[in-house]
């Protein structure tokens, strides 16, 4: 059976109830969810498990089930299963996913300033990166750090939006992407547009308006190839 992925659509999302689909140590199938599993340089999300009589099963990861459409939450080693059918309310640790979102928002800045094909990434709490193929050369580190906090400090709003795989297939410049490639095959693909600024595909949770990211500071910008240059993000507040 599939999951109801409740945070496509609201990534604000705290908690849920849910049913118990399957239990076993190596994860924990809900017919709905919450919690976002590993997915594009993204983490997946951490929490618990609350169950009808009040004990709790602690969540330390969230990652794709075997079969399509199904999340597998992976409880703390040793922990007592819920048995299939019972009900639970799953709630995700806020703190860590709001840090998440407001990372992978502002690599999607980045991407947007620094014009070369994207070869990796990853998104951390309170830091990231990302990969790019940059035949002439980094951009400034300094003038980097000061249009991304523009882009911040004007607010622009973030929202998700779908196409049609043929419309992706038209237009094929909205995949920066050359490590991961977006899902398709389902009919339709997610896209993640900061409006007036950036429009991509992406399955990943963010926040609403860029000013939630707060200020960010580009860190190191590492030569990883004849091309391939890694431009190292933080939140300042993370320091």
């Amino acid at each position: 059976m599939t999951t109801e992925l409740l945070f496509r659509d609201d990534a604000y999302l705290k908690d849920c109830e849910a049913t118990v689909l399957s239990a076993s140590p190596e994860g924990i199938e809900l017919d709905r969810t919450v919690f976002y599993y590993e997915s594009g340089g993204q983490p997946g999300d951490a929490g618990t498990l609350t169950l009808a009589d009040g004990s709790q099963v602690a969540i330390v990861d969230t990652r794709k089930g075997e079969a399509p459409g199904s999340v597998r939450h992976v409880p703390a080693p040793g922990s007592a299963l819920p048995a299939p059918g019972s009900k639970v309310t799953a709630a995700i640790d806020w703190r860590r996913r709001h840090r998440h979102m407001r990372m992978h928002s502002c690599l999607h800045l980045l991407c947007a300033l620094v014009k070369g094909d994207v070869t990796g990434g990853a998104v951390g709490e309170g830091k990231g990166r990302l990969d790019f193929n940059l035949p002439d050369g980094a951009p400034d580190k300094d003038w980097l750090t000061a249009e991304l906090n523009r882009l911040v400090a004007e607010d622009h709003a973030v929202r998700p939006r779908w196409i049609t795989d043929a419309e992706l297939a038209d237009n094929p410049g909205l995949v920066r992407t050359m490590s991961v490639k977006p899902p398709s095959g389902a009919g339709r693909v997610r896209l993640l547009e900061i409006e007036g600024v950036d429009l991509q595909p992406c399955g990943g949770t963010h926040v609403a308006r860029t000013g939630e990211i707060g200020r960010v500071e580009v860190g190191k910008i590492e030569n990883k190839g004849k091309m391939n240059r890694r431009i190292n993000i933080r939140l300042v507040e993370e320091s």
